[in-house]
Protein backbone atom coordinates (compact mmCIF):
# COMPACT_ATOMS: atom_id res chain seq x y z
CA UNK A 1 0.00 0.00 0.00
CA UNK A 2 3.09 2.53 0.56
CA UNK A 3 4.48 1.84 -2.37
CA UNK A 4 1.04 2.36 -3.87
CA UNK A 5 0.52 5.34 -2.66
CA UNK A 6 4.39 6.59 -3.36
CA UNK A 7 3.80 5.74 -6.83
CA UNK A 8 0.85 7.77 -7.06
CA UNK A 9 2.02 10.47 -5.66
CA UNK A 10 4.92 10.37 -7.78
CA UNK A 11 2.76 10.22 -10.94
CA UNK A 12 -0.25 12.38 -9.89
CA UNK A 13 1.14 15.31 -7.29
CA UNK A 14 4.87 15.42 -7.91
CA UNK A 15 4.74 17.28 -11.14
CA UNK A 16 2.45 20.45 -9.79
CA UNK A 17 5.09 20.31 -6.67
CA UNK A 18 8.63 20.41 -8.86
CA UNK A 19 7.03 22.59 -12.26
CA UNK A 20 5.63 26.27 -11.32
CA UNK A 21 4.52 26.59 -14.87
CA UNK A 22 2.54 23.56 -14.42
CA UNK A 23 0.35 24.93 -11.58
CA UNK A 24 -0.61 27.72 -13.53
CA UNK A 25 -1.58 25.67 -16.49
CA UNK A 26 -3.88 23.41 -13.98
CA UNK A 27 -4.86 26.94 -12.36
CA UNK A 28 -5.92 28.25 -15.70
CA UNK A 29 -7.49 24.87 -16.82
CA UNK A 30 -9.66 24.32 -13.69
CA UNK A 31 -11.24 27.80 -14.29
CA UNK A 32 -11.45 27.32 -18.19
CA UNK A 33 -12.83 23.63 -17.52
CA UNK A 34 -15.56 25.45 -14.95
CA UNK A 35 -16.36 28.45 -17.43
CA UNK A 36 -16.52 26.49 -20.50
CA UNK A 37 -18.05 23.74 -19.40
CA UNK A 38 -21.55 25.75 -18.27
CA UNK A 39 -21.28 27.60 -21.78
CA UNK A 40 -20.81 24.15 -23.18
CA UNK A 41 -24.00 23.18 -21.28
CA UNK A 42 -26.19 25.31 -23.09
CA UNK A 43 -25.04 25.13 -26.59
CA UNK A 44 -25.86 21.49 -26.29
CA UNK A 45 -29.57 21.93 -25.37
CA UNK A 46 -29.54 24.13 -28.17
CA UNK A 47 -28.00 21.91 -30.25
CA UNK A 48 -25.41 23.80 -31.49
CA UNK A 49 -22.19 21.85 -31.28
CA UNK A 50 -21.26 21.95 -34.56
CA UNK A 51 -21.70 25.76 -34.20
CA UNK A 52 -19.07 25.72 -31.35
CA UNK A 53 -16.44 23.66 -33.17
CA UNK A 54 -17.16 26.43 -36.23
CA UNK A 55 -16.84 29.26 -33.79
CA UNK A 56 -13.18 27.30 -32.59
CA UNK A 57 -11.73 28.00 -36.23
CA UNK A 58 -13.14 30.99 -36.38
CA UNK A 59 -11.26 32.91 -34.01
CA UNK A 60 -8.26 32.16 -35.83
CA UNK A 61 -7.51 34.32 -37.93
CA UNK A 62 -7.47 37.19 -35.40
CA UNK A 63 -5.46 35.37 -33.15
CA UNK A 64 -2.84 35.01 -35.80
CA UNK A 65 -3.18 38.67 -36.78
CA UNK A 66 -2.70 39.84 -32.94
CA UNK A 67 0.24 37.21 -33.02
CA UNK A 68 2.21 39.12 -36.58
CA UNK A 69 1.77 42.81 -34.84
CA UNK A 70 2.14 42.00 -30.97
CA UNK A 71 3.98 38.41 -30.53
CA UNK A 72 2.52 36.49 -28.05
CA UNK A 73 0.53 38.71 -26.32
CA UNK A 74 -2.36 37.66 -24.23
CA UNK A 75 -4.69 40.47 -24.50
CA UNK A 76 -3.69 41.43 -28.02
CA UNK A 77 -4.27 37.75 -29.48
CA UNK A 78 -7.33 37.78 -27.32
CA UNK A 79 -8.73 41.01 -28.44
CA UNK A 80 -7.85 39.69 -32.24
CA UNK A 81 -9.70 36.40 -31.65
CA UNK A 82 -13.07 37.64 -30.08
CA UNK A 83 -13.43 40.33 -33.04
CA UNK A 84 -12.83 37.86 -35.58
CA UNK A 85 -15.48 34.71 -33.88
CA UNK A 86 -18.08 37.73 -33.63
CA UNK A 87 -17.59 38.66 -37.17
CA UNK A 88 -17.89 35.24 -38.21
CA UNK A 89 -21.15 34.71 -36.03
CA UNK A 90 -22.40 37.67 -37.81
CA UNK A 91 -21.55 37.13 -40.93
CA UNK A 92 -22.97 33.57 -40.65
CA UNK A 93 -26.27 34.73 -39.56
CA UNK A 94 -26.57 37.53 -42.48
CA UNK A 95 -25.91 34.56 -45.16
CA UNK A 96 -28.54 32.40 -43.08
CA UNK A 97 -30.96 35.49 -43.40
CA UNK A 98 -30.70 36.17 -47.07
CA UNK A 99 -29.84 32.92 -48.71
CA UNK A 100 -31.34 29.24 -48.82
CA UNK A 101 -28.71 28.27 -46.11
CA UNK A 102 -28.72 27.23 -42.73
CA UNK A 103 -26.44 29.23 -39.99
CA UNK A 104 -24.95 25.75 -39.28
CA UNK A 105 -24.14 25.33 -43.38
CA UNK A 106 -23.01 28.71 -43.16
CA UNK A 107 -20.67 28.48 -40.30
CA UNK A 108 -19.14 25.04 -41.63
CA UNK A 109 -17.60 26.90 -45.17
CA UNK A 110 -16.50 30.16 -43.07
CA UNK A 111 -14.77 28.24 -40.18
CA UNK A 112 -12.51 25.97 -42.81
CA UNK A 113 -11.92 29.82 -44.62
CA UNK A 114 -10.93 30.63 -41.40
CA UNK A 115 -8.97 28.04 -40.27
CA UNK A 116 -7.14 27.77 -43.94
CA UNK A 117 -6.58 31.36 -43.77
CA UNK A 118 -5.27 31.28 -39.76
CA UNK A 119 -2.66 28.89 -40.74
CA UNK A 120 -1.28 30.91 -43.70
CA UNK A 121 -1.10 34.10 -41.93
CA UNK A 122 1.04 32.10 -39.00
CA UNK A 123 3.13 30.44 -41.19
CA UNK A 124 4.12 33.65 -43.37
CA UNK A 125 5.51 35.24 -40.53
CA UNK A 126 5.80 32.72 -37.76
CA UNK A 127 7.83 29.44 -37.41
CA UNK A 128 6.29 26.00 -36.86
CA UNK A 129 6.34 25.75 -33.27
CA UNK A 130 4.25 28.92 -33.44
CA UNK A 131 2.20 27.18 -35.17
CA UNK A 132 1.99 23.95 -33.02
CA UNK A 133 1.32 26.48 -29.95
CA UNK A 134 -1.38 27.90 -31.31
CA UNK A 135 -3.16 25.07 -32.83
CA UNK A 136 -2.56 22.88 -30.06
CA UNK A 137 -1.95 24.82 -26.99
CA UNK A 138 0.96 24.80 -24.91
CA UNK A 139 1.33 24.63 -20.69
CA UNK A 140 4.64 26.82 -21.29
CA UNK A 141 2.72 29.88 -22.48
CA UNK A 142 0.07 30.18 -18.82
CA UNK A 143 2.03 33.32 -17.59
CA UNK A 144 1.20 35.73 -15.02
CA UNK A 145 -1.24 37.61 -17.36
CA UNK A 146 -2.45 34.32 -19.19
CA UNK A 147 -4.41 33.68 -15.52
CA UNK A 148 -5.45 37.28 -15.10
CA UNK A 149 -7.54 37.30 -18.25
CA UNK A 150 -8.64 34.03 -17.90
CA UNK A 151 -9.64 34.48 -14.17
CA UNK A 152 -11.51 37.85 -15.76
CA UNK A 153 -13.05 35.67 -18.50
CA UNK A 154 -14.61 33.18 -15.56
CA UNK A 155 -15.94 35.90 -13.20
CA UNK A 156 -17.30 37.79 -17.25
CA UNK A 157 -19.26 34.07 -17.61
CA UNK A 158 -20.63 33.64 -14.07
CA UNK A 159 -22.20 36.94 -13.98
CA UNK A 160 -23.68 37.16 -17.53
CA UNK A 161 -24.89 33.55 -17.39
CA UNK A 162 -26.64 34.41 -13.87
CA UNK A 163 -28.10 37.55 -15.63
CA UNK A 164 -29.35 35.51 -18.98
CA UNK A 165 -30.13 31.99 -17.63
CA UNK A 166 -33.86 32.06 -17.34
CA UNK A 167 -34.54 33.99 -20.80
CA UNK A 168 -31.54 31.73 -22.65
CA UNK A 169 -33.28 28.48 -21.20
CA UNK A 170 -36.13 29.77 -22.34
CA UNK A 171 -34.62 30.95 -25.80
CA UNK A 172 -33.64 27.31 -26.22
CA UNK A 173 -37.08 25.43 -25.38
CA UNK A 174 -39.43 27.62 -26.90
CA UNK A 175 -38.16 30.98 -28.93
CA UNK A 176 -41.27 32.19 -30.59
CA UNK A 177 -42.85 32.41 -26.39
CA UNK A 178 -40.10 34.21 -25.87
CA UNK A 179 -40.40 36.65 -28.85
CA UNK A 180 -44.51 36.96 -27.41
CA UNK A 181 -43.24 37.73 -23.95
CA UNK A 182 -39.94 40.43 -24.90
CA UNK A 183 -38.48 41.58 -27.90
CA UNK A 184 -34.97 41.02 -26.24
CA UNK A 185 -34.64 37.28 -27.03
CA UNK A 186 -32.08 37.97 -30.22
CA UNK A 187 -30.72 40.14 -27.39
CA UNK A 188 -30.03 37.23 -25.24
CA UNK A 189 -28.49 35.12 -27.96
CA UNK A 190 -25.95 37.51 -29.36
CA UNK A 191 -24.77 37.77 -25.62
CA UNK A 192 -24.20 33.79 -25.30
CA UNK A 193 -22.55 34.01 -28.23
CA UNK A 194 -20.56 36.60 -27.46
CA UNK A 195 -19.52 34.37 -24.17
CA UNK A 196 -18.93 31.67 -26.25
CA UNK A 197 -16.43 33.25 -28.66
CA UNK A 198 -14.77 34.80 -25.45
CA UNK A 199 -14.57 31.32 -23.59
CA UNK A 200 -12.83 29.61 -26.68
CA UNK A 201 -10.49 32.42 -27.22
CA UNK A 202 -9.29 32.36 -23.22
CA UNK A 203 -8.79 28.73 -23.65
CA UNK A 204 -6.33 28.57 -26.60
CA UNK A 205 -3.21 29.12 -24.76
CA UNK A 206 -3.77 26.15 -23.23
CA UNK A 207 -5.76 24.01 -25.25
CA UNK A 208 -5.01 25.44 -28.79
CA UNK A 209 -7.80 26.45 -30.78
CA UNK A 210 -8.05 23.07 -32.30
CA UNK A 211 -9.04 21.55 -29.15
CA UNK A 212 -10.55 24.37 -27.33
CA UNK A 213 -14.20 23.16 -28.39
CA UNK A 214 -13.27 19.94 -26.61
CA UNK A 215 -13.65 21.37 -23.01
CA UNK A 216 -16.54 23.15 -24.31
CA UNK A 217 -18.32 20.20 -25.44
CA UNK A 218 -17.36 16.83 -24.29
CA UNK A 219 -18.18 17.53 -20.43
CA UNK A 220 -21.72 18.74 -21.48
CA UNK A 221 -22.12 15.85 -23.24
CA UNK A 222 -21.26 13.18 -20.98
CA UNK A 223 -23.20 15.01 -18.15
CA UNK A 224 -25.99 15.07 -20.56
CA UNK A 225 -25.91 10.91 -20.07
CA UNK A 226 -25.42 10.85 -16.87
CA UNK A 227 -29.13 12.84 -15.71
CA UNK A 228 -31.81 15.24 -17.19
CA UNK A 229 -31.71 17.91 -14.24
CA UNK A 230 -30.18 21.27 -15.39
CA UNK A 231 -28.78 21.46 -11.91
CA UNK A 232 -26.68 18.30 -12.05
CA UNK A 233 -25.80 18.76 -16.06
CA UNK A 234 -24.29 21.52 -14.76
CA UNK A 235 -22.67 20.51 -11.95
CA UNK A 236 -21.06 17.10 -13.33
CA UNK A 237 -20.27 18.94 -16.52
CA UNK A 238 -17.61 21.35 -14.31
CA UNK A 239 -16.48 18.48 -12.54
CA UNK A 240 -15.55 16.26 -15.65
CA UNK A 241 -13.31 19.42 -17.26
CA UNK A 242 -11.91 19.37 -13.89
CA UNK A 243 -10.70 16.27 -13.60
CA UNK A 244 -10.17 15.53 -17.35
CA UNK A 245 -7.82 18.54 -17.46
CA UNK A 246 -5.88 17.59 -14.44
CA UNK A 247 -5.16 14.15 -15.93
CA UNK A 248 -4.49 15.66 -19.52
CA UNK A 249 -1.57 17.78 -18.20
CA UNK A 250 -0.23 14.88 -15.48
CA UNK A 251 0.09 13.02 -18.82
CA UNK A 252 1.39 15.96 -21.12
CA UNK A 253 4.13 16.19 -18.97
CA UNK A 254 4.98 12.03 -18.63
CA UNK A 255 4.41 11.18 -22.23
CA UNK A 256 5.73 15.04 -23.16
CA UNK A 257 2.87 16.12 -25.46
CA UNK A 258 1.02 18.93 -25.94
CA UNK A 259 -1.41 19.67 -23.45
CA UNK A 260 -4.29 20.52 -25.65
CA UNK A 261 -4.06 16.83 -27.33
CA UNK A 262 -3.94 14.41 -24.13
CA UNK A 263 -6.62 16.96 -22.39
CA UNK A 264 -9.19 16.07 -25.05
CA UNK A 265 -8.42 12.43 -25.04
CA UNK A 266 -8.83 12.15 -21.42
CA UNK A 267 -12.19 13.99 -21.89
CA UNK A 268 -12.95 11.23 -24.96
CA UNK A 269 -12.14 8.87 -22.70
CA UNK A 270 -14.77 10.06 -20.07
CA UNK A 271 -17.22 10.45 -23.30
CA UNK A 272 -16.81 6.26 -23.93
CA UNK A 273 -17.64 5.69 -19.86
CA UNK A 274 -20.57 7.57 -20.19
CA UNK A 275 -21.42 6.34 -23.48
CA UNK A 276 -21.83 2.78 -22.26
CA UNK A 277 -22.55 3.67 -17.96
CA UNK A 278 -24.24 6.82 -18.16
CA UNK A 279 -27.68 6.84 -16.51
CA UNK A 280 -30.01 8.22 -19.00
CA UNK A 281 -28.98 7.01 -21.94
CA UNK A 282 -26.22 4.76 -21.74
CA UNK A 283 -25.62 1.52 -23.80
CA UNK A 284 -25.48 -0.86 -21.37
CA UNK A 285 -28.49 0.78 -18.64
CA UNK A 286 -30.78 1.07 -22.07
CA UNK A 287 -30.45 -2.62 -22.38
CA UNK A 288 -30.69 -3.27 -18.17
CA UNK A 289 -34.03 -1.14 -18.65
CA UNK A 290 -35.75 -3.35 -22.03
CA UNK A 291 -34.04 -6.48 -20.05
CA UNK A 292 -36.56 -5.58 -17.12
CA UNK A 293 -39.32 -4.86 -18.87
CA UNK A 294 -39.01 -7.88 -20.73
CA UNK A 295 -39.41 -9.66 -17.48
Amino acid sequence: MIEIGALLQELLIDPFMMLPFLKRALAASIMIAVSSGLVGVFLLLNRMSLVGDALSHGVLPGIALAFLFFGFNIYAMSLGGVLAGVCIAILASIIAHYTNLKEDASFAALYLFSLALGVVLIMQMGTQADLLHILFGSVLAVDGESLQFIWIVLVATLILLALIYRPLLLYIIDPLYLALKTPRGLFYYGIFLFLVVLNLVASFQVLGTLMTVGMMMIPAICARLWSNRMERVLLIAMVLGILGAYLGLVASVHYDIASGPMIVLVLAAFYLISLLFGAEGGVLRQKSGKRHRKG
